[in-house]
């Protein structure tokens, strides 16, 4: 049996619902506090106790796991570690104190050496993965081209720090970089009054603008002074990265966030980065005049 250790966001329910297509019900397991929002959940665990956990997987006959969905470092209570947990406390302290590879890879080892098969999602779904080359209407410029070869080293830097898989980049230079709060948030560290919105930025010019016509200027947010206006969003895994678990995504929010941040486009590298719904990503962009320009690493 298949098991999906689920997180938030679309990623869990797109990769049962291709595998009830190919004839298999998986097995939805999600951490407290993290459930998907449109699957049911079949087991629910706590860090505290993941011993048990992992017992009642094999007993439910669950032979193969993959993780998908975002999930956050939870605050741990040793009230309720439970005896079945115990022997693994040393390695789940460890990891917590690591970086998040460090913490993933010692997750990933114990789910191996209690016999479970783990697939990354892009093995189960190969379609998250799009082809290299750039779909949306808008093309990137030579001073783009440079920007994103400078975006893969800064990346490459950062992830052999285990800091992000994501920077912002502007003729040349670095303009933000992504830590622990995530790619949204540096984003919106860009403009000059950082705000929460109800609706997204995209959601908001959808109200005024029909698609491939221009983003009123009344509409756009202000940047900080300091900030160089039409960069670009780089994002890849990090050097090394298990890929079967924690690959990169964007979706069309996150192409919202970088409309708003008044970037140019998005450039991702090809075979590293998810892209569940690539048609609405390339329909976002072209309402916003952004390119998405899906990157081989040696160009």
């Amino acid at each position: 049996m298949f098991a999906i250790i689920a997180g938030q966001g679309d990623l869990p329910w797109l990769l049962a619902a291709h595998l009830m297509d190919q004839g298999q019900k998986p097995l939805i397991a999600a951490m407290e506090g993290f459930a998907p929002d449109a699957l049911e959940v079949d087991l629910s665990f706590r860090v505290e106790t993941l011993g048990s956990f992992l017992v009642a997987l094999g007993d439910a006959g669950v032979t193969d796991v993959c993780f998908a969905g975002s999930v956050a470092r939870p605050a741990l209570d040793p009230s309720k570690i439970d005896a079945q947990t115990m022997p693994l406390v040393p390695v789940i302290m460890q990891a917590m104190q690591a970086g998040d590879d460090g913490a993933l890879r010692a997750v990933l080892d114990i789910f191996e050496k209690t016999g479970f098969k783990l697939h990354g999602a892009h093995e189960v779904l190969p379609a998250l993965l799009p082809n290299a080359g750039i779909a949306t209407k808008a093309q990137p410029t030579d001073h783009h081209k440079k920007d994103a070869a400078r975006g893969q080293v800064i990346v490459a830097a950062m992830g052999a720090a285990d800091v992000g898989q994501s920077c912002v980049v502007a003729r040349g230079q670095a303009q933000a970089i992504e830590a622990q709060p995530g790619t949204d948030w540096m984003l919106r560290s860009l403009l000059a009054t950082p705000v929460e919105h109800e609706k997204t930025f995209l959601d908001e010019i959808m109200d005024v603008v029909s698609l491939g016509d221009p983003i009123p200027d009344s509409r756009l947010p202000e940047l900080d002074p300091k900030i160089v206006p039409g960069g670009i969003l780089y994002k890849a895994p990090k050097p090394g990265q298990d890929r079967r678990v924690d690959l990169p995504v964007i979706g069309v929010n996150t192409v919202s966030a970088a409309a708003e941040a008044g970037l140019a486009g998005i450039v991702i590298e090809a075979g590293g980065v998810m892209v569940p719904n690539l048609e609405g990503v390339i329909q976002a962009a072209d309402l916003c005049r952004m390119f998405l320009w899906v990157r081989e690493a040696s160009e």
